[in-house]
């Protein structure tokens, strides 16, 4: 019983790729026709190579834009936060309930209230139609610092005490210390940042919509169907390709974000 309620549930969860990748090797008809067929009766893969030579949605650049920006943002975001939550956490000083207080109220705030500040301060730097515009907002994460901080006031001070008998102040501590015992929880919020940049689309669309060589791939997903233009087959192929890179980095580092969530972060 416990397998053929689990198969059932892996059943309704493929069905979402298994459409993707039905109507993404079919043409308009077989889409739209009223007589549904598991799939069509010639798959017609030449609609991958018609999917990167459409002039009119540069999807390559595309995934190009999205897999640089997507991994600058995570990785930047991930190092500030990285170095904000542990300043926060173990480095006394005047202000650091202050200063964890405005980070917090940065989580309160909803995005709406933020967003035309933000690309008034992008406009003024010029960086509207560019990858920088894409990047640099999202380098600053009050989410992802108060998970640090959280994370690293559960840390063992006794290794740091250590650490810091033979001679290393805070930076060496949390290079050679505390980073390589923090990997899980470095590998779940970079993950989790990844998905977010790369499934990102307002911020993308108002900042590059202008300029289509730095679309990303949610943007471009978005011109195939429009109101002037409807081009099924492949939404649903691009779609299918625009989801691999989650599945990949989700496939081979699902066993650091369980870790990340559930252990204290030590070696063995």
């Amino acid at each position: 019983m416990r397998y053929t309620v689990l198969i059932v549930l892996a059943i309704f969860f493929l069905i979402p790729f298994y459409l993707l990748l039905r109507n993404g090797l079919a043409t308009e008809q077989d889409i739209t026709s009223p007589h549904w067929t598991f799939f069509p009766s010639t798959l017609h893969f030449e609609n991958i190579s018609e999917l990167f030579s459409d002039e009119s949605v540069p999807f390559a650049n595309s995934l190009l834009i999205s897999a640089l920006s997507s991994l600058a943002t995570t990785a930047g975001s991930v190092l500030v936060a990285l170095c904000a939550g542990y300043g926060i956490a173990r480095i006394p000083y005047r202000w650091n309930g202050w200063v964890f207080g405005a980070i917090l109220a940065t989580l309160i705030l909803p995005g709406a209230v933020t967003f035309i500040p933000t690309y008034t301060i992008v406009s003024f730097l010029g960086w509207v139609g560019n990858i920088w515009g894409l990047i640099v907002p999202g380098l600053f994460s009050g989410f992802t610092t108060f998970l640090f901080r959280q994370f690293f006031l559960n840390f063992p001070s006794e290794l740091e005490e250590a650490a810091r008998v033979d001679g290393l102040g805070y930076w060496g501590i949390l290079w050679r210390i505390v980073v390589p015992n923090s990997l899980p929880i470095i590998a779940a919020l970079a993950v989790v940042g990844f998905i977010a940049g790369w499934n990102a689309f307002l911020w993308p669309l108002v900042i590059t919509g202008q300029n289509e060589n730095a679309w990303t791939v949610q943007v471009s997903l978005s011109t195939f169907l429009t109101a002037q233009t409807i081009v099924l087959h492949e939404l649903f192929l691009a779609a299918l390709i625009a989801i691999l890179p989650l599945i990949v980095v989700f496939l081979f580092l699902q066993r650091y974000i369980v870790e990340g969530y559930t252990q204290t972060g030590l070696k063995g």
